[in-house]
């Protein structure tokens, strides 16, 4: 997990088949904008040579926070380091606790069918209905009735909703079912469950993961962690939880300020992004990211674990009784 301090950006033009060709690239360093911009200008250098050898390679890399780059890491304002782990603000004002290898992942109630079963069941109903009018009055019958069931595919996809929450229950409940079922399974892992305003948040106790183990990847598919998240932890070597509420979710319209809210801000606009942040503090401070439920599972306690956890319990305010957004 790296969290920088320092960002930088250098560019450099070549030509090539007779025009000019512009590759821009991030640099980035714990100890200083010096050492960011030399590290931006070599790897400049270094795409320069790929291309000139017939890489295809993008020519410059997007300027985005978290969970769009490959090859860059985090991209957001330091809060607080305390000691592996780093607490920093996202691009909507939120606190995130990045952790390497304490095993974090939220896993939220999703109540939609999904799409392709809605057209599958759709497409079937229709040819149903095509083969029985065609049975009963011929082709022309058939054809009318087949595409006025697929006209009608938006009460198909609301009446698969409603027969799948009847048979199988809400996303809550889904979920719930697979947390159970996965601490049947594994009872060696103990879990500390956290609700959020559309989940649960896990944290497992009983050993340190990397996030790209198979451990770790499978937990994820077995519980119906996002696949988003899981390829980003991969991807940025952490773990991670939000610690303060969304800012939407709490009666704050406004975005953070300047936008897009990816750091470095530049020292002009960072008295607008402080008054945006104090404003957005005061009401935070009286919410909850999550609240804190139950434990389940008979693995020990790791260490470390148990102290990453307290600290997101006591950052996030999982215990503190506040509402939680």
């Amino acid at each position: 997990m790296l969290v920088p301090e320092h960002w930088a950006e250098a560019s450099a033009t070549r030509r090539e088949d007779g025009r000019q060709v512009t590759v821009r690239r991030f640099g980035w360093s714990l100890e200083s904008e010096a050492a960011a911009l030399a590290m931006a200008r070599a790897r400049v250098a270094e795409a320069l040579v790929r291309i000139a050898g017939g890489a295809d390679e993008a020519r410059r890399e997007p300027r985005v926070p978290y969970n769009g780059a490959e090859g860059v890491p985090i991209r957001e304002e330091v809060v607080q380091r305390l000691g592996q782990d780093v607490v920093t603000r996202n691009s909507y004002g939120a606190r995130c606790l990045n952790t390497p290898d304490v095993w974090i992942a939220d896993v939220d109630f999703d109540d939609e069918v999904p799409l392709a079963l809605v057209a599958a069941v759709a497409l079937l109903i229709a040819v149903l209905a095509g083969a029985l009018a065609f049975e009963l009055s011929g082709p022309r019958a058939a054809f009318f009735a087949g595409a006025f069931v697929l006209l009608c595919s938006g009460l198909v996809a609301r009446a698969l909703r409603a027969w799948a929450r009847l048979l199988l229950g809400d996303g809550e409940r889904r979920a719930r079912r697979r947390l159970a079922a996965f601490a049947k399974a594994h009872p060696d892992w103990r879990l500390r469950v956290h609700r959020t305003p559309n989940g649960l948040r896990l944290v497992a106790l009983q050993r340190l993961f990397a996030p790209s183990e198979p451990a770790s990847r499978a937990a994820f598919a077995d519980l119906g962690v996002d696949p988003l998240y899981a390829a980003m932890c991969e991807r940025q070597g952490c773990f991670r939880a939000r610690l303060d509420a969304k800012p939407w979710r709490i009666g704050i319209a406004s975005h953070l300020k300047p936008r897009p809210g990816v750091w470095p801000v530049r020292p002009e606009r960072r008295a607008e992004r402080a008054a945006w942040l104090a404003a957005y503090d005061a009401v935070a401070r009286g919410f909850a990211a999550c609240r804190f439920e139950e434990e389940l599972g008979e693995g020990a306690v790791d260490a470390r674990a148990a102290a990453v956890s307290q600290l997101h319990d006591t950052l996030s305010g999982a215990t503190s009784g506040r509402p939680i957004a």
